[in-house]
């Protein structure tokens, strides 16, 4: 090579050389910039790095990141991925490319690179870290965990290292290690509010409700705007009936944050169920209006039409996200069988209105024709209900330490066809479940009286309670069962009869009575029932004692409408058998609206006890008018709150009427549909044969009604 030539290299390296030695200068630069977010004057330096060095993947890598923070995600994912064109294997550049994809909903993409980029570098505690994020949102709690152990394995521990762990173990039911982790979060971090929030909810998994009140305690002191701090420590205080400090501490919220619809839509709730009205109409019709979501069931408590109750439901099931995967798509499961198979599913398979309903419909079950599971996530109370229930089912699968997941796969995997929910949006509810669709066919039945907006293809309904113009208002395809589609246990025990004065009633009163849940009574009803009391001498009225606020707020209420608060009689709850017995003291029975009685009427008629209702415009306000039609007493079914209390006046004023009902009800009660559990399960096993029946011939969900059929009059009872 001669002279010139090597002149020329040399002096091209020292170019080079130079060029590089600025490059490094202004990335380094720039970086510093990045860090302290100097958003505007990193990018600028960026830019002029990549005036000198068009394929400097740094920089590329840098300029997606403030992409990202701007929310440009689209140009960002565009930078990240060209720097990895020219570095393939950097693992930040993956790791913020895995952020990227996950905020643009690319799931599976961002947990690609998040693999990549630990491939490229087993110790990137971020990518680990990633990782486990993305897992847990897709529903894979197990894998979650595993990747977050490795971060406290290859990185010093965090306070975000031990949450996410925490979180991860409680997805897989491990709740005593979850608190341990949330523990050792707030160890590193004692000054975070949300840390003491992770760690009380921790401890109320463990029924640890005093440790658990005092962490949210301490958050709300270290952050008085935290608002769920707030709805924890009211939701132990409601829990522990102690109803006026839970709302004490709703209304400090509201003091702070005016605008927090989930916090009014509790208060809310909460004094719906001590029945303190002052301004609170009002208040719920501003609720109903709001761009939010709340528990549908509250919902269908309050003076909401059916499009609010049926928004609500929709807005609900939509929030709740889905899983990783749509089980019913996956291939069957098992060879072609002779029976069909039916899972139930609740957390309610214990001494609870659900299963005194449904109990001798699942010992009837057709076992030549079905096989009857039960899916439970209620815990082992002792009682006898749940042990005659467990008794009841061919399986009985206790899923209450499973993953939502899990438990999907579990009913997926034992080929269940007919997969029904008894719990809908009810307390404790796991309806997640139904989102991994595990069956091929899902069913809202019993448990829940309205639409859950998604992911059932049928509720259980009757003529009257959802006719079949109502079919806006329901997700599902109805399905409507001849006479009522409330199901009744024959072999409810009446206890022994206790005297009136044990009931505390005085001596020749008419009795009238309600023993709904206390939710259920507002002031339209109760300005009836006080107008009544003032109509009928020497009469009272007797309700359930839920709690000791309720009666010293109606009382109260009594006393502003004139009526005296010892024409109130409140029975302490008591055992079914006892409940029953007491039943023959009262002469009437008066219903609520907008939600009626439901399990409370069908006891009240299994003892002899007319009801009169007042039907309302869905399936929650239409449950007495069903019972009472399928009873053969059609006449205390009425339409309007005026036509209600006229008839309930009638009735107290003219007791050869009263006498009338009362005898053919005896009468029906042996006869009538309602109680005739040989037929219902008959009906009930002939929806479910049509179901199975359209699905295999490949038919999309559609309405229908099950024609009925005879069985012999039951001898019994």
């Amino acid at each position: 090579m001669n002279r010139k030539a090597r002149r020329a290299i040399a002096g091209h390296s020292q170019r080079g050389m130079a060029a590089g030695s600025a490059v490094s200068t202004l990335f380094l630069q720039a970086v510093t910039l990045l860090q302290s977010q100097k958003l505007d004057e990193a990018e600028t330096l960026y830019r002029k790095v990549l005036s000198l060095d068009p394929n400097h993947a740094g920089s590329l890598n840098h300029l997606g990141v403030i992409a990202r923070a701007r929310g440009d995600l689209e140009k960002a994912c565009d930078l990240i991925s060209r720097s990895l064109t020219i570095q393939p294997e950097d693992s930040s550049a993956l790791v913020n490319l895995s952020g990227v994809l996950r905020l643009l909903g690319e799931y599976d993409e961002a947990i690609s690179a998040c693999r990549k980029a630990i491939t490229a570098k087993p110790d990137s505690h971020e990518a680990y870290s990633n990782l486990g994020s993305l897992l847990l949102e897709t529903r894979k709690p197990h894998e979650a965990l595993v990747a977050f152990e490795q971060v406290l394995k290859i990185a010093p521990p965090t306070a975000t290292a031990y949450l996410r762990l925490g979180l991860a173990l409680a997805e897989v039911k491990r709740t005593e290690e979850a608190s341990e982790a949330y523990e050792k979060a707030v160890a590193l971090d004692p000054n975070s509010a949300k840390l003491h929030v992770h760690l009380a909810n921790g401890l109320l998994a463990l029924n640890r409700d005093a440790p658990a009140s005092e962490a949210f305690k301490k958050a709300i002191a270290l952050d008085p705007e935290f608002a769920p701090a707030y709805t924890g420590l009211a939701a132990i205080l409601q829990a522990r009936s102690m109803f006026r400090e839970a709302l004490v501490v709703h209304e400090e919220l509201r003091k702070r944050q005016p605008d927090n619809h989930k916090n009014n839509f509790a208060s809310s709730f909460l004094r719906n169920y001590i029945c303190d009205w002052n301004g609170l109409a009002e208040e719920q019709a501003r609720l109903l209006e709001a761009e939010a979501s709340f528990v549908p069931f509250s919902v269908m408590c309050m003076n909401s039409t059916p499009q609010q109750q049926f928004t609500f439901a929709r807005r609900w099931a939509d929030q709740m996200g889905g899983p990783s995967v749509i089980l019913s798509k996956s291939p069957a499961v098992g060879a072609k069988r002779q029976k069909l198979r039916l899972g139930y599913l609740s957390g309610d398979f214990n001494n609870h209105a659900t299963v005194h309903l449904l109990a001798e419909l699942i010992e009837r079950h057709d076992r030549s024709k079905f096989d009857v599971s039960a899916y439970c996530y209620s815990t082992e109370d002792g009682s006898r209900e749940r042990a005659r229930i467990r008794q009841a089912f061919d399986h009985f699968t206790e899923i209450r330490d499973m993953t939502d997941g899990a438990a999907a796969r579990r009913i997926h995997a034992d080929g269940v066809d007919i997969l029904v929910d008894l719990k809908g949006y009810t307390r404790g509810t796991r309806s997640q479940i139904l989102k991994w669709r595990p069956a091929p066919i899902q069913v809202n039945y019993l448990g829940y009286p309205g639409t859950l907006g998604n992911f059932a293809d049928y509720i259980i309904a009757d003529a009257f309670i959802a006719p079949m113009d109502h079919h806006s208002f329901y997700s599902e395809k109805i399905v409507h069962l001849p006479g009522s589609y409330q199901p009744n246990d024959t072999k409810k025990v009446i206890g022994e009869v206790p005297s009136r004065a044990m009931c505390g009633l005085p001596e020749g009163a008419f009795v009238f009575c309600s023993f709904n849940n206390t939710y259920k009574i507002n002031p339209p009803v109760f300005d009836i029932w006080m107008r009544l009391l003032k109509a009928v001498p020497n009469s009272v009225l007797w309700l359930l004692e839920a709690n000791p606020l309720v009666k010293e707020n109606l009382r109260r209420e009594a006393s502003r409408r004139g009526v005296a608060a010892g024409r109130i009689v409140f029975a302490p709850k008591l055992d079914l058998a006892k409940h029953l017995a007491r039943h023959v003291h009262a002469d009437l029975f008066l219903d609520t609206l907008p939600v009626n009685a439901h399990t409370t009427a069908s006891d009240a008629l299994w003892t002899g006890l007319p009801v009169l209702t007042c039907a309302g415009d869905i399936f929650i306000g239409r449950v007495a008018g069903s019972l009472l039609n399928a009873v053969g007493l059609p006449e205390l079914v009425t339409h309007s709150l005026e036509d209600y209390e006229a008839l309930a006046l009638k009735v107290a004023q003219d007791p050869q009427l009263l006498r009338g009902l009362r005898e053919r009800l005896a009468a029906n009660r042996l006869t009538a549909p309602l109680f005739d559990i040989e037929r219902y399960t008959g009906h009930l096993e002939s929806a479910f044969s049509r179901m199975w029946s359209l699905h295999e011939s490949g038919e999309a969900p559609r309405a229908f009604a099950v024609q009925p059929i005879q069985t012999k009059t039951m001898e019994n009872a």
